[in-house]
């Protein structure tokens, strides 16, 4: 919720601020923006790491402190909100669709993803017919899969 003009601009900025490690998805589609507060002099940032030890949190942080103090915004206090843990749940639709037209496959609901039977769909032909080649992709937070109809390797967001 946007209590006034500062925290919807501040808004505005982290929703153009690139995943570094994804960059068609924004940190703000990502979920991993938990709150924005601006009080007198301060702008407050709530961000959650996408799992502990995430190599990419110092670069969104600093990415976040390049983009808000570039755009004029003084007295920034980016702060760790641990607690819930961040889920690919938080992951937006729009963030969902970017990941898709970029090759990878969106993570499943966690709902989903307790159900064995259910297939992951291949992000190019969206076919079902799929199967996991590797736990690990080209980061520790998605899986390499492939797509026997249309042989095609892909990447898909882990359900965390």
């Amino acid at each position: 919720m946007v209590n006034n003009a500062l925290e919807a601009r501040t808004w505005e900025i982290l929703n153009k601020i690139p995943d570094p490690e994804i960059p068609v998805i924004s940190l703000v589609d990502l979920g991993i923006i938990r709150h924005v507060r601006a009080t007198a002099g301060t702008v407050e940032i709530g961000v959650s790491p996408t799992y502990s030890g995430c190599p990419a949190t110092e670069v969104i942080r600093k990415d976040i402190q390049a983009a808000v103090t570039g755009a004029g915004i003084d007295g920034l206090k980016i702060v760790d909100v641990l607690s819930p843990p961040w889920s690919s749940d938080w992951i937006s639709e729009r963030g969902a669709q970017a990941l898709r037209r970029y090759g990878i496959a969106p993570p499943m609901s966690l709902q989903a993803a307790k159900n064995a039977a259910h297939p992951v769909a291949c992000p190019r032909c969206g076919s079902t017919l799929t199967e996991r080649i590797s736990e690990f992709g080209s980061t520790p937070c998605k899986a390499l899969l492939r797509c026997t109809a249309c042989l095609e390797p892909f990447e898909q967001f882990k359900c965390i």
